[in-house]
This record gives C-alpha cells, structure tokens and sequence, in this order.
C-alpha cells in the first residue's frame, strides 16, 4: 500500500513536471521573439511588471491551489464530501473577494507601485495585467480541487493550453503595440519610452489570454466531473458538516502561513530589484531585462521539476498523516527529494557548461555576455532553489505551515543584509543580486532540512541522492564542454553544437547513473512509462543485479 502511495504521487508529479518543463521551454521559445521585437531595455520593462504582478497574485491567490488542495485532501481522507464541497465553494467566494481587490488595487495603483522601482514606463503593462489577476483566483481554486482529488492532470493540461494561447497572444500584441509606441515616440522625436512600453504591455495581454483559456478549461472538467462527486456528497451522512463561515475560517488560517512564506519567495527577488535600483539609479533595464530575460528565465524551466512534486506531495503527505502512516510518509519525503536532486544536479552543471552556446543559440540577436556571467556564477541557484521549495512543500504537508514562514524570514534578513554589502561595499553591481538569491534559497533548504529533522525526525541519504548524480554530472559536464568544443570546431554552427551537446549530456548522464546505480530499476518503476524504459535499459545491459 505505502509502496504504491508513493509510486502515486512521483507518477502525478512526473505529470505535472513534464507539463511544467514543457511551459518553460515555450515560456523560453516565445521569449525569443518576444525580446528581438521588444529589444532587453523593453524585456526590463515587462520583467519588472511581472514582478509587481507576481506579487499581488501572491497575495490574492497564488496559495489557494496549495491550501485547497490541502484541505480537500484532509476531508477525503476522512471521507467527508460534503465538508470538501464546503470548502471548494468557500474558496471560490474568497476568490471572489481577493481577486477582485487586487484587481482593482494592480488597476489603480499601478503608477505608484511600479515608481517604487524607477520604472514608470511599466505601468501600462501593469494595467493589463489587472484582469489576469482576477481569473487566476478562480483558476487556483480549481487547480487546488482537482489536486486535493489526487490527479494533477487538469492542472497539467491547463498550464500547457495556457502557455500555448500566451505564447502566441503576446507575441502578436507585442508587435502591432511596439509599432503604435514606436509611431508616438516618432511623432515626440524621442527613442525607445513609448515603443518598449507598449511592447511590454503587449507580451502581458497574452498572459490574460492565456489565463482566460485555461480558467475555461477547468470549468469544463469541473462541470463533467461535479456529477459523480455529488453522488458521493449525497451519499454522505456525516454529522459534523462545516458552515461557510466555518470554512473561510479554515481557508484564511490556512492561507496566511503558505501565503505568507511564498510571498517572502517572491518578495526575494523584488527587494533585490528595489535595492539594486538604489545603488544603480535610472536607466538599468537593459541589465535588469538580462537577468530576468535572460539569466532567470534559463534558471526557472529545471526548477519547474520542484513545483511539480511539491504540488503533488502536499495533499498525500496530508492522507499519509492523517491515517497516521508516518512511515510512508518519510518515504514519500525521501523520494521527492532525491526525484529533485537527480534532475537539478545535473541541470546546475549543463547550464555551467553550456551557458554560452544555448544563449547564444536562444538570443542571437541580443547581448548575452553578461547573462553568460551570471549562469557561471549562479548556475548552483537550480539546485538550492529545488530543494527549499520541496522541503517547503513537505513541511506544509505534514500541517507546519508556519515554519517556512519563520525560517523564510531569518533568510530574507541575510539576503538583504548580504546584498547590500555586495553593492555598496564590494561594488559587484548585478552579481550581487544572483549571488544573494543563492544565499537565500541555501538558507531555506538548511533551515527546513533542520526543522524537518527536529519535527518527523527525518535524516537525509546522502549517498544517491546528491553523491552519485554529483558524480555523474561531473563527468557529464567533462564530456559535454569536449563535445561542443569539438562540434563548434567542426561544424562552425553553434545551434549545431548546442542541441547535440544537450542531447549527449542527457544520454551521458542517464547511463552514467544506471551503471552506478545511482537509478536502479526499482527506481524507473515509478515513473510514468517505467517499464519500458526498464526494459529498455535491461537490453541495453545498463541495469546492474
């Protein structure tokens, strides 16, 4: 039972992480486009709306799928359908409330909070985003319901549907509103103000777009599926039944420790705009559009792999606690991690080796020096930053919500203090911020192994999960800088050389951990498709006894 539970649980995080890494290659795809029609001082101008906006969709719902899913887990696990309709429909009238006060707060404050940042011209695109705001609260309830129910696939399918009609959205409105502010910046005889403001405020009409598809989507299999669960709504004669008020208690109490610890998350990276833009002063975007654009873009498609399992562990970390398996549950914990560490050692290392020709390869017509510096630099951040957001996920799971509260903010107080000191004192400008990101999330990750260690007793295996990928990632990365050195040689193409280097590190990897055992069959089992790729590697002689 404990066995299949967690072979459950890495096949619907496997789901969900494919979908995720399949939306960050086309989130990197149509960045492309997107920063040759808009130029990097205008990817500066749309990365400091999205941080704003990250922010307030923090605040209204960016934990609602997180706490909805916990807490329909916890009532499913008692067996109790009519308290987890209380509280899907109590969610969708906190939804209601909070999107609809951020929406008009992103509207109306938009001048204001993106002159915090020294960069009005961010204020359009802001604006457009205020919509998108509201339907993300209704879209996160749906993708917690669904979660809760133990199937990540509608989540998956919608985030792929939503990135596909952005992609394509953002890139169009992009174009016909960089020609309309490049046509007023004509007509004022001046360069760039209008035309990059525009172009940002038209890659955020896609997000919308996007949005809307995906909350259609959703609404669709809701609509399908209410049927059969309220059969078992109806056939439920619990005594104990929660009122609405009762249950947006429970939601708030819920809500505020996750919202809490992922709003200081994203908080990370927009005090480190706001103190980067004291020490700089106007007129940083072009830098700022490359560690965003550039640099953070890259950054974020491995770690989509710790979203992922962290979305699908939390609500059968909560069945395993509420059936009081706690044994399962440290297995569960073990898995994820190590599933993490497999896939973000060897990511760090690759985007090390190869930080050149795949930004070159993806911006050919932009400046990649200094997002090239910044990935040899701040390659490592993939691993930290896969690691404190599983361990996040496993503490909010077991029901200590507040402790990556805590511990996020003991974090925060040395990335700022550690920034500042790199600014003023060390003068390192933009390095700074990617080295005191680093120092954050190894903040987060050693605060929350501690605290697990001291709550569930749980000890971490060191051997498979970070030494052996350590291992064959190193020799990955060897034969991978040998092999793109030889094929820029040979072949003078550097996309050339860029795909068949990913592809040889992947296959160099993946037989280097088979034949070390740091994959053992028993391992590929539990993962979508594992059978045949063990039977696969058994022909192939790369499974040892």
């Amino acid at each position: 039972m404990a066995e299949k539970s967690k072979k459950n649980f890495l096949v619907q995080g496997s789901v969900l992480a494919a979908a995720g890494i399949l939306v960050r290659i086309i989130g990197l795809i149509y960045r492309i486009p997107l920063t040759n029609i808009i130029g990097t001082e205008g990817m500066g101008v749309y990365g400091t709306a999205f941080s704003v906006y990250d922010i307030l969709l923090l605040i209204s719902s960016y934990s609602l799928p997180t706490a909805v899913s916990r807490l329909i887990a916890r009532e499913l696990a008692r067996s109790r359908y009519r308290n987890s309709r209380v509280i899907f429909l109590g969610a969708c009238i906190f939804a209601l409330i909070s999107g609809g006060i951020m929406a008009a707060f992103t509207w109306f404050g938009a001048n204001f909070l993106v002159g915090l940042l020294e960069m009005p011209r961010a204020a359009f695109a802001l604006k457009t985003l205020a919509p998108t705001i509201f339907m993300m609260a209704f879209l996160g309830v749906l993708r917690g319901y669904f979660q809760g129910h133990g199937t990540m696939i509608p989540t998956a399918l919608s985030q792929v549907f939503e990135q596909i009609v952005n992609a394509a959205v953002s890139i169009l409105a992009a174009w016909l509103l960089f020609q309309k502010g490049a046509a007023l910046d004509a007509a004022a005889n001046q360069t760039g103000y209008y035309a990059s403001a525009y172009g940002a405020a038209g890659g955020t009409i896609g997000t919308g777009a996007g949005a809307l598809t995906a909350l259609l989507f959703c609404l669709f299999i809701y609509i399908v599926y209410k049927p059969t669960m309220m059969k078992k709504v109806n056939r439920d004669w619990s005594t104990r039944v929660y009122s609405y008020p009762h249950a947006l208690k429970i939601l708030v109490l819920t809500i505020v420790p996750i919202l809490l610890s992922t709003t200081i998350y994203q908080l990370n990276s927009i005090i480190g705009q706001l103190i980067y833009a004291q020490y700089y002063g106007e007129g940083y975007e072009a830098i700022w559009g490359s560690f965003t654009g550039q640099y953070q873009l890259l950054i974020h498609v491995p770690t989509a792999i710790a979203a992922a399992i962290g979305a699908s562990i939390i609500p059968s970390l909560t069945r395993a606690v509420e059936h009081h398996e706690f044994e399962d549950a440290r297995a569960k914990m073990a898995s994820a991690i190590r599933f993490n560490m497999v896939i973000a050692i060897p990511a760090t290392v690759g985007l090390a080796v190869l930080a050149a020709p795949i930004l070159s390869m993806l911006f050919r017509r932009t400046d990649t020096d200094l997002a090239v510096q910044m990935m040899l630099i701040g390659s490592s951040a993939v691993v930290f930053t896969a690691l404190s957001t599983i361990m996040n996920s496993i503490l909010q799971g077991i029901g200590r919500i507040w402790v990556p509260v805590r511990n996020a903010l003991i974090s925060e107080v040395l990335h700022i203090g550690f920034l500042a000191l790199m600014l003023w004192v060390f003068n390192i400008g933009i390095f700074a911020v990617v080295l005191a990101n680093i120092l954050f999330y190894i903040s987060m990750g050693v605060l929350n192994y501690l605290s697990l260690r001291y709550i569930v007793g749980y000890e971490q295996e060191i051997h498979k999960t970070f030494l052996l990928p350590l291992a064959a990632a190193a020799v990955m990365g060897v034969l991978t800088f040998l092999c793109n050195l030889l094929l820029q040689k040979a072949t003078g193409s550097n996309t050339l050389s860029a795909i068949v280097s990913i592809l040889a590190a992947i296959l160099v990897y993946s037989i280097t951990m088979l034949l070390t055992r740091g994959i053992e069959e028993e391992d590929l089992l539990r993962f979508p498709g594992g059978r045949k790729m063990a039977a696969l590697a058994a022909k192939l002689h790369l499974l040892r006894g």
